[in-house]
């Protein structure tokens, strides 16, 4: 995303360490924003190659813009020059039919790519069409890939609020500590807030509060380790679907009002 996405926009990203559970906070926290009056209208992105989070909201993606990509390299590649001309004033059309829209939300879906080599006109235009799409929304709430790749090829280059989620292990937070530099001391992107929701804990909080400090990270959250959602994920019932007494709901439901919506 770039600056021009995010102008007027409440632009939020979720990142970490592979395993600590984003999409999850990204259900739970959509979950919280889509009952929330100051939301607006709320758009999901599901950056990650892996797509669980459709699963996670129980609706299911016709199109990513994976495909939409791929489309456009075979008619690049192959088709007519009135095709390529027509595919250019198509772009955003295409997008569009990869919005995914429901009631609480709209979904846009990444996908992944089969074509190799680099493309990156093919990526720019289709950055634009996103960028296009984003204009019809109050809030964005991106649900990133695992890891450090996405800061490293700065997938969004400007955000209201980064969310770094991290289990409570100490490779978790030495990932989220090399997130911090690389956005506040590195400034591999523009980020307004930026802080660190600690998921699935059972324990000491004070003890990870400490390794927090530590690390110049301030909490926006504790997640407590909350026995439904295993279960969900065992039958295979999507994760917002929680019961409303949840606790890691409520513990999701302070993020989005004290760090997201004020």
């Amino acid at each position: 995303m770039s600056r021009a996405a995010h102008d007027g926009k409440r632009l939020v990203a979720t990142c970490g360490k592979g395993g600590t559970g984003k999409t999850v906070s990204v259900a739970l926290m959509a979950r919280a924003l889509s009952e929330a009056p100051g939301t607006g209208k709320l758009l999901l992105i599901d950056a990650d190659p892996a797509m669980g989070l459709q699963s996670a909201l129980g609706v299911k993606v016709e199109r990513t813009m994976g495909e939409v990509r791929e489309r456009i390299i075979r008619t690049a590649r192959g088709g007519r020059q009135e095709e390529k001309a027509e595919l250019v004033d198509m772009i955003d059309y295409m997008a569009l039919e990869a919005l995914c829209e429901t009631d609480r939300f709209s979904l846009l879906a990444m996908g992944r790519t089969e074509t190799l080599g680099c493309y990156c006109p093919v990526n720019t235009l289709l950055r634009g069409a996103i960028e296009v799409l984003s204009k019809s929304f109050d809030t964005i709430l991106i649900d990133g890939e695992a890891g450090l790749e996405q800061i490293n090829r700065q997938v969004v280059s400007h955000l209201h609020t980064l969310l770094i989620v991290s289990d409570p292990t100490s490779r978790g937070l030495e990932t989220a500590g090399l997130i911090r530099k690389m956005v506040q001391v590195d400034k591999v992107m523009e980020c307004e807030r930026l802080g660190l929701v600690l998921n699935r804990v059972r324990g000491d909080e004070k003890l990870l509060r400490d390794a927090a400090r530590k690390l110049d990270l301030e909490v926006f959250g504790i997640i407590p380790f909350d026995e439904a959602i295993a279960q969900h994920d065992l039958v295979g019932t999507p994760i917002i679907e929680l019961p409303d007494h949840s606790p890691a709901l409520a513990a999701y439901r302070e993020i989005v009002e004290h760090h997201l919506l004020s």
